[in-house]
């Protein structure tokens, strides 16, 4: 994988914001799985094939996916972390969790997520990591003063809670609640 350069960076969080956020703000609606035609989202964005294939090819979390679509012609979607003003349904199987999961999330949620646990806010999931590394990136993207929660996923899968595993390897469920929460790392 190589590494992206700053218009190629620029545009994968248009990219980003377009799929996940708000595909109206480039004149695009996506289908009910979150799929828009490659041509008809090249067009929305001005970009070209190389272009678009350069970005999803380089992405470090291969945030995006494109595919054939049922008429042959490929389409492009976001993997996971659409808000929830966008009506989407990833159609991701249930599948069964390792026995731990991580959180990365800056120090300043620390006490909320103790009492409240992991909730969703604004998106469809709860992201979780399969390991600590990815997880101290995620958390570090908005503080570098970062807490790396533990998650019991595989206690929560026995008590029934459904797990999803996105095609770029990030986990999904609806929420964690406190009680199968654990502090594994703090990064000051």
């Amino acid at each position: 994988m190589t590494e992206l350069t700053r218009d190629q960076v620029r545009l994968s969080r248009r990219m980003s914001m377009v799929l996940r956020h708000r595909p109206e703000s480039a004149g695009l609606t996506l289908d009910a799985n979150g799929w828009v035609p490659v041509p008809v989202f090249l067009a929305a964005l001005g970009v070209s094939r190389e272009e678009l294939d350069l970005v999803v090819a380089g992405n470090d979390k291969q945030r995006f996916a494109i595919a054939p679509g049922p008429d042959g012609v490929d389409r492009i979607r976001a993997s996971q972390g659409h808000s929830r003003r966008v009506a989407v349904d990833l159609s991701l199987p249930p599948a069964t969790p390792p026995g731990e999961l991580f959180h990365g999330t800056p120090r300043a949620n620390l006490d909320a997520i103790l009492r409240e646990g992991l909730r969703p806010r604004s998106r469809h999931h709860v992201h979780l990591s399969a390991d600590v590394p990815t997880a101290l990136k995620v958390g570090r993207r908005r503080s570098p003063d970062v807490v790396v929660f533990r998650v019991a996923a595989g206690t929560m899968a026995a008590e029934g809670h459904v797990f999803h595993r996105s095609d770029n390897g990030v986990w999904l469920t609806t929420v964690v609640p406190a009680l199968h929460l654990s502090i594994k790392r703090t990064n000051p």
